[in-house]
């Protein structure tokens, strides 16, 4: 998946004060090399829509520059701009003008791209076919699921954050994540386990263990 159209941003508009105190942020170009597909990656997932996951992709890196002071640093950098990037989404899709466009968008994305940017600890072709494979399987079911359980689902599987650091990006207790993860692994597992929604051919020992270790870990 491409992200050609979002902003790069110059350098020598960064300078700060010799007063100021260090952060991550401080050489943003970097940054933006460092994160901006990630971000970019979960915003396309989130809102299904190219332009808007580009231009919030540059909002989201404005925003962290502008507050680069109150980063404390208590959690990774990718998990704040994360946190950032959700934020932006949610105030984005309360939008009417959101809800028009999200029916009639000519910039809306498929499957296949979001897709194809799955990350995997394996890099095989294979196992990057059964990833794309999972996410074109639960594409749909997704879309039905609520904002906030659609969100803490995309944090775990497609961004592979562990409970704590999406505790950290929602703003949530973990028991409520963990709540909220659980209904959306049923309403998923529910559809996809149906006769008439049998999962592609060689996806289901991975969907399996991806079920197994998400059941385990809210207990």
């Amino acid at each position: 998946m491409g992200h050609e159209g979002v902003q790069m941003f110059p350098s020598t508009s960064l300078t700060l004060g010799n007063e100021a105190r260090a952060t991550p942020l401080d050489d943003l170009e970097n940054a933006v090399a460092l994160y901006q597909p990630r971000v970019f990656r979960f915003l396309l997932a989130t809102l299904r829509d190219r332009d808007a996951a580009e231009t919030l992709t540059q909002e989201t890196f404005l925003r962290a520059w502008s507050a680069r002071a109150s980063f404390r640093e208590d959690c990774s950098l990718a998990t704040w701009l994360i946190r950032i990037a959700l934020n932006l989404a949610r105030d984005h899709t309360r939008t009417g003008r959101f809800r028009f466009w999200k029916r009639v968008s000519t910039s809306a994305v498929d499957v296949a791209e979001v897709a194809a940017s799955v990350p995997t600890h394996d890099r095989s072709a294979e196992a990057q076919l059964i990833a794309q494979q999972q996410v074109a399987g639960i594409w749909a079911t997704v879309a039905n699921l609520s904002a906030r359980q659609r969100s803490i689902f995309l944090l775990r599987f497609l961004e592979e954050m562990e409970i704590p650091e999406i505790a950290t990006v929602t703003g949530l207790p973990l028991g409520t994540v963990k709540s909220h993860l659980y209904r959306a692994l049923a309403v998923i597992r529910a559809q996809h386990d149906s006769p008439s929604s049998a999962p592609p051919r060689n996806s289901a020992p991975r969907s399996a263990t991806m079920r197994n270790a998400a059941t385990k870990e809210i207990q």
